[in-house]
């Protein structure tokens, strides 16, 4: 397909990921609402995970728990580990040009990416972003089918005439 017909296809392109990820500590990464955001897991204990996130506008940085504690590891300016495992997951997935440009920063690796974000906390909605995720979760437990899912369902078919 040239880039007219994908404008008008009732299908979204999906770009493979740069590098094999490691879904056992960031099972789900975004650039999506302004922030690079996603859940990260506990690296001490296996029922907690965080949801992380970045502005892309400010570099506000917000980390707390699936239960919404706040990670005590991002203090003032300070990234903890959670948003350094997070930014490094997002380069394996989108590489970093893309993350860099949604970011609004200069990096050719995720060493710099990181270092050239300057945030401060800032509260984002993480119920939304685990909610998101936990809906992820809910469709890699379907058996494999080339049926369709019934909530996928409202997308408009191919070839259908507008």
């Amino acid at each position: 397909m040239d880039e007219s017909e994908w404008e008008r296809a009732a299908v979204v392109r999906v770009l493979p990921t740069v590098a094999p990820r490691k879904l056992a500590k960031v099972p789900f990464v975004e650039l999506a609402e302004g922030r690079l955001q996603g859940v990260v897991s506990s690296g001490s204990d296996i029922a907690r995970v965080y949801v992380s996130s970045i502005s892309a506008a400010t570099h506000g940085l917000s980390c707390s728990t699936n239960n919404n504690r706040p990670c005590g590891g991002l203090n003032g300016g300070w990234q903890c580990k959670h948003i350094d495992a997070l930014i490094a997951e997002a380069v394996l997935q989108y590489g970093v040009a893309r993350v860099a440009g949604f970011l609004r920063v200069e990096a050719a690796t995720a060493r710099e990416l990181t270092t050239a974000l300057r945030g401060a906390r800032e509260p984002a909605p993480a119920a939304a972003v685990f909610s998101r995720f936990l809906r992820h979760l809910a469709y890699l437990e379907l058996p494999g089918s080339a049926a369709p899912i019934p909530e996928l369902q409202w997308f408009p078919a191919t070839g259908v005439a507008r």
